[in-house]
């Protein structure tokens, strides 16, 4: 039976390693067999030594995907994938002004079952390496925000310090799971699992909001 998968959307220095760990190490603990699927990206561009260029985007997002695929096959209950196909597909669309990527990436990300944007509400942080600026963070988050409401893959916003960001993240896993992940939690008790934000492309409405986790349906 194919995992639950829990994906981390979002621009450079937004939170998603941080809290794909986390998330999946507090899994763990509470006897939910996760496994953690890292950004390629990421690994890649170490491995290189450098941003990959226009012709090499299309085999970084495919490889994101085959990555995700595989470990929702390989028996654990939960998979947490630290950012996806979609991410490759916005920055290459920013940086080259290719959509091509587009498609492909949003039909994968519909397979998925939880698709969780990190709030922009952390400062930017250098990395020394391949990081651009708030700038580009800023603008990668609006491509997934278009592509995502326009697609109709609903999605969750987090918010908020590393640890509320892992408890609103266990919230939403425990709704999939059909099982309270977080103690005491009302809005499970009250039945919804989720804030429901009417605004749902305004994240300032969404700031106000995240004292819980935000979902974002669109229209």
């Amino acid at each position: 039976m194919a995992a639950v998968t829990v994906t981390l959307l979002g621009g450079e220095s937004s939170g998603k390693t941080t809290l794909g760990l986390a998330l999946a190490d507090h899994l763990n603990t509470l006897n939910v067999p996760t496994t953690f699927v890292p950004e390629h990206l990421r690994a890649w561009c170490e491995r290189e030594g450098r941003a990959p260029l226009a012709h090499e985007q299309a085999a970084i997002a495919d490889e994101h995907t085959r990555l995700i695929d595989s470990a929702a096959q390989s028996g654990v209950q939960v998979v947490v994938a630290d950012t996806t196909a979609l991410v490759v597909a916005a920055y290459s669309e920013r940086v080259f002004n290719d959509l091509s990527l587009l498609p492909a990436s949003l039909v994968a990300q519909k397979r998925l079952d939880l698709s969780l944007l990190m709030g922009l509400d952390l400062p930017w942080q250098a990395d020394g390496l391949f990081r651009e600026g708030p700038g580009m963070r800023a603008d990668i988050d609006a491509v997934l925000r278009r592509e995502l409401q326009s697609a109709g893959i609903p999605f969750q916003t987090v918010y908020g310090t590393a640890e509320a960001r892992l408890r609103h993240a266990l919230r939403a896993v425990g709704v999939l799971l059909k099982r309270p992940l977080v103690a005491h939690d009302p809005l499970l008790e009250a039945g919804t699992g989720r804030w429901t934000c009417e605004n749902c492309s305004d994240p300032e409405c969404e700031r106000r909001l995240f004292s819980g986790l935000v979902t974002n349906r669109p229209g």
